[in-house]
């Protein structure tokens, strides 16, 4: 699968992703180096993914979907939750005691985010949309995650516009460093 196309293909098409760098994290030996550097590629996965989705997917769901408040809040809920465990496990080596129990609060959390994604909001979405406001939002979900930050940042606001106007900046800082720690670029 390749990214294009609208907002649920592209979205859909993360979601593959991640779950391929969680099972090419639990092949690896316990305690091996190499999990750090897929944990590092998941993170980028992961925070620009939820960032382009509060930029905005989640913003359109407020605006198109019956009770799009209260669906769009429980998945920045479970953001802030991801973005959390992401922050704990940043930085920390792989045979670190606490590595594999955060990858695998993650990777629940993760799944049972996705699951609620795929299964209720883009559903929802897709009936409440015209395929070509779901194009539209396809190509800015693209757009956003080149910009996007690649570290978690948890106290950094996850709603527009301060989140619109943040992103771009901490997204410029992310990729500096990561290019200076050569993280990433495996």
């Amino acid at each position: 699968m390749g990214h294009g196309g609208n907002v649920i293909e592209e979205l859909t098409v993360d979601h593959r992703e991640v779950d391929a760098l969680f099972a090419r994290i639990e092949i690896l030996p316990v305690g091996d180096s190499r999990r750090r550097e897929v944990a590092d590629e998941l993170t980028m996965e992961l925070v620009r993914h939820s960032v382009a989705e509060e930029m905005h997917l989640y913003p359109a769901v407020r605006e198109h979907v019956e009770d799009g408040d209260s669906i769009a809040d429980k998945e920045l809920a479970d953001h802030a939750a991801v973005e959390e465990l992401l922050k704990e496990l940043e930085g920390r080596p792989a045979d670190d005691g606490r590595f594999d129990d955060l990858v695998a609060r993650l990777r629940l959390a993760v799944g049972e985010h996705v699951r609620d994604e795929e299964g209720r909001l883009f559903p929802l979405l897709a009936a409440a949309c015209t395929n070509e406001v779901l194009d539209v939002l396809g190509d800015r979900v693209r757009a956003a995650k080149k910009t996007a930050p690649t570290r978690p940042h948890p106290s950094a606001p996850d709603t527009p516009p301060a989140g619109r106007i943040l992103a771009p900046g901490l997204g410029l800082v992310d990729r500096a460093r990561d290019l200076l720690s050569g993280r990433g670029g495996h």
